[in-house]
């Protein structure tokens, strides 16, 4: 593991920040309010994120990442500063597909018809959206579930349709505010590791808030830890852990995993408590 030094980054570097799928964020602030109720949420915060990266925000509630996430999905606009999303401004909808803390489907639609609706918005021919449907749905572990209600299937099981619904457009950008937190422990893990088998198949750039460091030291391929309000960078740190050729009960009983989460476990109650 070794810090990441966005100032030192060369001009192929550069070049790829202005590519699908990389973010760029310079000198963001957000303030909520005016005057003497004004109340600055996050900043100031600089990061540079490459396409394919998964940069997991990590820190203790009320620390500004949610914040952060709404000026990647482009939901807000910077008090102070720019985000640039593959070279332009966000677009909601269109730069990013976005998974909440709740599901958010569609309940009189069908599985399938949830993910058919999301394929209509992203405009793909309607000739192709069947295959593309159960592509999806096979990919997050949901095949032929296309005609289940939304109420026959578990929490679990509508998450990944949401994520199979994020996936739906061909965006470079996964966008993911806590999508596991009301879940149960066994479920949630499953899950991190369908996201993360995801995530390598897809190629895309994903960005994932939670307040666990043991679900950022599992996910990341880079970590940022965040300070209590307003949010600044407190840690920023790429991880060593493989990606493939390892099974999740190795990667979580290795000491490097063990170390990682420590590490930002470590991060987090410093940054909180300061």
């Amino acid at each position: 593991m070794s810090s990441v030094n966005s100032s030192s980054a060369g001009s192929d570097v550069v070049t790829a920040l202005r590519g699908p799928g990389s973010i760029s964020i310079r000198n963001v602030s957000q303030t909520y309010g005016n005057g003497a109720e004004a109340v600055t949420a996050l900043g100031p915060v600089d990061l540079d994120v490459p396409p394919g990266e998964f940069l997991v925000l990590v820190g203790a509630s009320g620390c500004g990442k949610s914040t952060l996430l709404r000026l990647i999905a482009g939901f807000e606009q910077a008090s102070v500063g720019d985000v640039a999303v593959s070279g332009g401004s966000p677009v909601p909808g269109v730069t990013s597909g976005v998974v909440f803390q709740q599901p958010r489907l569609f309940p009189w639609q069908t599985v399938g018809g949830n993910i058919d609706l999301a394929l209509k918005y992203a405009k793909v021919p309607k000739t192709q959206r069947a295959q593309r449907r159960n592509e999806l749905l096979d990919r997050v572990g949901l095949a032929d579930t296309g005609d289940r209600r939304i109420w026959e299937i578990s929490g679990g099981q509508q998450q990944r349709v949401a994520i199979a619904r994020a996936l739906a457009a061909e965006t470079s950008l996964l966008l993911l505010d806590e999508p596991f937190a009301a879940l149960d422990a066994l479920t949630r893990e499953r899950l991190q590791e369908d996201l993360r088998t995801v995530s390598a198949q897809s190629g895309r750039t994903s960005v994932f808030v939670t307040h666990s460091a043991d679900e950022a030291a599992f996910l990341g391929s880079r970590i940022v830890v965040l300070t209590k309000r307003p949010g600044r960078v407190a840690l920023d740190i790429s991880s060593a852990l493989p990606r493939d050729g390892v099974t999740p009960e190795e990667l979580r009983g290795s000491p490097e995993y063990a170390a990682l989460r420590a590490e930002v476990g470590h991060a987090v109650r410093e940054a909180a408590a300061a």
